[in-house]
């Protein structure tokens, strides 16, 4: 078999640059190689001939004898085989389609399917996710023979240009990013107009004649190549910028000419000399630590932050994607653009976005400069502005759905860079699903699906009370980049946002701009506002993603971020002064402006119906007052499926004062006549409850916390002796109780059941209000069902007790009253041992709930209230994928629930099962759920919504998923 010698350039050791010298390489090459294997000769051999470029020169490694390190390693060529590891996209061949997302990314995917579908898009090729993955699994090492691929990849792409990178004469320039399967916007590293050195910019100011231009974009490349790759701060190429701007006298970088720029070449070279950094002259070099760059960028801290913040998970890594430059810096007949086919902050069917003449597209994203709207485009270059509406339509009929899209038009042409689905407020999130169904472009499962669960919690967001109250403290306004209300106290870094919010404090984040590394802050924040920047600007998709209301591009606002203020229209803001941003409209408001709740109507009412008619769980609500049942009944609650009573005891000092009474007795008799002038107040407040939600299932628990959190501090001696004279004992008596219900650990003590068991009085007394209320409502004609829960049972014994003594004093209230009241008695599955006897309580229990808040604490072992001190270490680590307090943990509290829902209906078939806890409104959580069989799920009436959506989308996946199977 003939054997191949591989050859390798030097990666770790000297980097040649283009006059021969060998200059050591940057920090950030130390220790990366670069081999050409026996694999790409290989493939030359099989395609033919080589072309006769600087590419073929770095196949054979002939161009300069100094790069030349052999290698011991050999390869049988009989015997290669290959991951395949880069798929190209352009005219001639698209390797790839939008189903590869996961492989490709999301960029990646979608521009192999424009490709494919005729659009104009540069050609370029798609490094995948995978790669990534193995990357970092190799200690940032690209695997092999993935260098020989993106060589091969890029002769496809230099054949459809007709120029080569590095070729003087002809330069191909090329921009690398990323591209995860999951949009991540702004997280992840770009490098745009890689290629240029000296010799090559030169050569590109020859072919476009015009040097400017090619001196623009050579500066543009050191400063993101110095940023991105080489770990320079920005800061410092745009005081360069700024310098030079002041010493020709000029306000904007448009006017510098070309011999300015040049001069701005040499002073960005120095500061790479100046940081000990050593700018790669050779654009190979340039392209393979690019590509490091971007997988770097997976990991860095804004994009593991903005994957924690938006639950995105089982991602293998970016894409990365290397694509021919198309330029929007070439003149007034050129610019950049990012537009949307949908306005994404309304829903509304019209073209919405923004466009800047002789520019590239950082600059439009990066909010640099304040961008045009995209109308000016029609008036500027009119057959461009037509040829992007005519892409536009084809896009969205071809994906069906609103698209997010980059383009650049080159001297009058126009060229697509980039779709994806686009990020979307709630209110445009439920308009265009709607609006597609009408349109005939998806049918109402598909709407369904398209809506995610985050996009209703922005809608239950509140709004300002009164919009014409505030106009007289309106002191600027910006554009409106992400509609809402948002109240806070200024701050002016992401640091102190997230302190201030840390510590309970609503916050407005005020930035002259934002970037990626503000991601935290931003999240932190009730709403962002900045100096610069436009509608598609970072801080507003961000923004608008996440529901958080933003204002940009406003021009009267000055940012001081060093002295912690801002001036806007002679009015001062300064850290921690209130105001109030009205994302809806760009107005910036002075003070703390009163804010109203929101309301469901319109297109949200007609998508909710289609929601309700194919989810099978129920949504039930936890509510301990009327008015939180009627806010329910509102958005749509079914029920409630968890009334705390305990918290009615809080509503006045009259009530605390009586179960303190009730507590502190030293009799049985002192008890019971607490207890009887509870009985009036538990009697009202069920009323009231059992009435708002007429026709609905009620569940009330029985008393559930230990008795001392009823009791003040022993160190408030003016409570406790009042407390004594209300009572009628010493303050001694006072004390001692106190201190004889103090527990070491109160969650697992003296609560509960046990409390009933051992105080049967007091469950007299709840289920005697129960009943008599529900006779109220009874004879009023009101419709009743009235579902008592027994909470922390953990033996069957315990649950038959407390059953027993609910059944005897239910039938003594009907037989006084003459009313038959229809009830259910059954327990909350809060316990381990619980779920494990599941068969044996089912025998006595009507229904379960799962109680999951204290199911997962005594699962894991960990306290809800201490967990804090370590999860985030948790999370960080992956130790944990989620807070399991908020997500359901499905491989441990979920194998509990599997088994006692199992083992429950064994006992009793029509046995009732719901969720009670916090989970109870969690998208995943309800996922899981509606596969396990549950009846139900319970949760705070503002998750309602979401829960009805995460239920409905349930239904459809498994429908689908059935529909496969046959």
């Amino acid at each position: 078999m003939q054997k191949h010698v591989l050859r390798s350039l030097p990666g770790s050791g000297s980097i040649p640059t283009g006059a021969g010298k060998v200059v050591a390489p940057p920090l950030r090459a130390q220790g990366r190689t670069c081999r050409h294997t026996a694999a790409a000769r290989i493939a030359d051999q099989v395609q033919g001939a080589l072309p006769v470029g600087p590419l073929a020169k770095h196949r054979h490694l002939k161009h300069n004898a100094s790069r030349i390190v052999p290698s011991a390693a050999t390869v049988d060529s009989s015997t290669v085989v290959k991951t395949k590891r880069i798929y190209t996209f352009g005219k001639s061949l698209s390797q790839g389609d939008a189903s590869m997302k996961q492989l490709l990314g999301g960029k990646g995917a979608n521009l192999a399917e424009m490709s494919r579908i005729g659009l104009s898009v540069p050609p370029g090729l798609t490094i995948t996710t995978d790669t990534c993955a193995d990357f970092h699994i190799n200690g940032r090492k690209l695997p092999d023979g993935c260098w020989e691929e993106v060589l091969q990849g890029l002769r496809t792409v230099e054949s459809e240009m007709g120029c080569n990178l590095g070729d003087a004469k002809a330069p191909l320039l090329l921009s690398v990013r990323s591209g995860a399967a999951v949009s991540m916007p702004g997280m992840m590293d770009t490098v745009l107009n890689l290629g240029l050195n000296d010799a090559c910019a030169a050569g590109l100011a020859a072919r476009a004649g015009d040097e400017r231009f090619a001196y623009d974009a050579y500066r543009r490349f050191l400063d993101m190549y110095g940023d991105v790759v080489m770990g320079i701060p920005h800061h410092l190429f745009e005081d360069q910028l700024e310098r030079l701007k002041e010493e020709r006298r000029v306000t904007e970088d448009t006017a510098l000419t070309a011999a300015d720029l040049k001069v701005l070449v040499g002073r960005y070279k120095e500061v790479y000399k100046q940081l000990g950094k050593v700018f790669p002259e050779d654009p190979y070099e340039q392209l393979r630590l690019a590509i490091y760059a971007v997988f770097d960028s997976w990991q860095s801290e804004r994009a593991n932050v903005y994957r924690s913040v938006n639950g995105i998970t089982g991602l293998t890594g970016t894409a990365v994607n290397v694509q021919a430059m198309a330029f929007g810096n070439m003149g007034l007949t050129s610019g950049t653009g990012v537009c949307f086919t949908r306005n994404p902050s309304t829903g509304e069917r019209k073209l919405y976005g923004e466009y800047l003449i002789n520019a590239q597209g950082e600059d439009v994203v990066a909010g640099i400069r304040t961008p045009e709207p995209i109308e000016t485009l029609a008036r500027t270059l009119p057959g461009a502005y037509q040829q992007l509406l005519d892409n536009c339509a084809l896009l969205e009929k071809h994906y069906k759905d609103m698209q997010d899209i980059e383009f650049t038009v080159q001297e009058g042409k126009l060229f697509m860079l980039q779709c994806r689905s686009g990020k979307r407020t709630g209110t445009a999130a439920v308009r265009i699903a709607v609006e597609l169904v009408d349109e005939g472009l998806v049918d109402p499962d598909t709407a369904i699906m398209m809506v995610e669960p985050g996009h209703l919690d922005q809608l239950l967001h509140p709004q300002f009370a009164d919009e014409d109250a505030y106009k007289k403290d309106v002191v600027g306004k910006g554009l409106p980049a992400s509609p809402g209300a948002a109240v806070g106290q200024a701050v002016f870094t992401a640091e102190d946002a997230e302190a201030w919010r840390s510590s309970g404090l609503p916050v407005v984040l005020v930035r002259r701009e934002t970037s990626p590394e503000d991601v935290k802050g931003m999240y932190s924040a009730e709403g962002v506002l900045c100096q610069l920047g436009g509608m598609t600007s970072h801080a507003a998709v961000v923004a608008r993603g996440w529901g958080k209301p933003c204002i940009t591009g406003c021009p009267d606002l000055q940012v001081d971020e060093h002295n912690k203020l801002a001036r806007i229209n002679g009015a001062e803001i300064r850290q921690g002064d209130f105001i109030s941003l009205n994302g809806s409209t760009g107005e910036i408001i002075r003070g703390k402006q009163p804010l109203a709740p929101p309301e469901l109507a319109g297109d949200l009412n007609r998508f909710m119906k289609w929601v309700d008619e194919r989810r099978r769980l129920g949504v039930l609500t936890n509510a301990d007052t009327p008015e939180d049942a009627e806010e329910a009944r509102k958005f749509g609650a079914e029920g409630i499926g968890l009334c705390r009573t305990e918290h009615m005891f809080f509503a006045s000092e009259e009530r605390i004062a009586t179960v303190r009474r009730m507590i502190v007795a030293q009799t049985q008799e002192a008890r019971l006549k607490a207890l009887s002038d509870l009985l009036p107040f538990q009697r009202e407040d069920f009323g009231g409850i059992l009435r708002a939600m007429s026709g609905f299932p009620v569940t009330i628990r029985l008393l559930d916390p230990p008795l001392h959190e009823f009791l003040p501090d022993g160190e408030m001696t003016e409570v406790c002796e009042a407390l004594a004279r209300d009572a009628g004992i010493t303050i001694d008596e006072v004390m001692g109780t106190i201190e004889k219900l103090q527990e070491v650990n109160p969650m697992l003590g003296f609560r509960g059941c046990r409390l009933g068991i051992t105080y049967p009085e007091i469950t007299e007394m709840q289920v005697r209000a129960m009943f008599e209320a529900a006779v109220g409502v009874l004879r009023d004609g009101g419709s009743v069902q009235l579902d008592i829960m027994v909470p922390l049972v953990g033996t069957a014994a315990e649950l038959k007790n407390q059953e027993q003594l609910i059944r005897r004093i239910g039938e003594e209230v009907v037989k006084q009253s003459g009313v038959r009241v229809p009830y259910r008695v059954g327990t909350m599955i809060e316990v381990p041992r619980a779920a494990l006897q599941a068969g044996a309580i089912a025998k006595t229990a009507e229904f379960f709930s799962f109680g999951t808040n204290d199911l997962t604490q005594m699962t894991f072992g960990y306290s809800r209230d201490d967990i804090g001190k370590f999860l985030q270490n948790y999370l960080d680590k992956g130790i944990l994928q989620y807070d399991p307090f908020q997500v359901l943990d499905q491989d441990g509290v979920g194998e509990l629930i599997k088994f006692a829902v199992e083992r429950g209906r064994a006992s009793r078939p029509n046995l009732k099962i719901g969720i009670c806890g916090e989970q109870g409104g969690e998208p995943k959580t309800v996922a899981f759920l509606h596969e396990v069989g549950l009846d139900y799920v319970s949760c705070s009436p503002f998750r309602v919504p979401i829960a009805r959506l995460a239920a409905a989308q349930a239904a459809v996946r498994s429908a689908k998923a059935a529909a496969k199977k046959k």
